[in-house]
Formats: C-alpha cells, sequence, structure tokens
C-alpha cells in the first residue's frame, strides 16, 4: 500500500472513531460541567430517568435533572451536585 493510502486510511479511521464517541455520549461544551439538583422544572439538559429529553423534568431541583454550568459553579450553588442525588 503506498504511503498516501495508508496515511488517508489512518485518517479516515481516526475521524470515524472520534466521531462515533461523539455521537455515543452527550456533548458537553469545554469549560462545563454537569450541575445536577438545581435545574427548575422544565428546564433540565438532558434525559433524567422520569423524563425522556431535556426540557422535560416534572419538579424544580429535581434530583437527577442537571444544567451545564461552568466549572466551579456547581459547588457553590445551593443544592448543586456534580453526581446525581439518590432518593
Amino acid at each position: 500500500m503506498k504511503k498516501s493510502n495508508l496515511a488517508l486510511a489512518a485518517t479516515v479511521s481516526t475521524l470515524l472513531a472520534v466521531g462515533g464517541a461523539l455521537i455515543s455520549t452527550p456533548a458537553m461544551a469545554a469549560g462545563k460541567e454537569k450541575c445536577y439538583g438545581v435545574a427548575a422544572a422544565g428546564q433540565n439538559d438532558c434525559a433524567t430517568k422520569t423524563s425522556s429529553c431535556a426540557g422535560t423534568s416534572k419538579v424544580d431541583n429535581q434530583a437527577d435533572a442537571f444544567l451545564a454550568v461552568p466549572k466551579g459553579l456547581c459547588e457553590k450553588l445551593a443544592g448543586g451536585s456534580l453526581m446525581p442525588k439518590e432518593k
């Protein structure tokens, strides 16, 4: 195999691997973290155990609903947690 074909194959493989990883995990912007227990009803950023998608949490401060906030902010918020809260 020619070096140029080998390089192209390696590049395509890398792009497919990275693309697959991005698709399989929720996208989080750089400098953000998930903050659980602080979202107002209907303002969560992702699905929870009891709601099917973003914006569908049922109550304020739902334990398994999160908002993406700047890193370091979550622990300063009343009720904020970096891990989902147990009920």
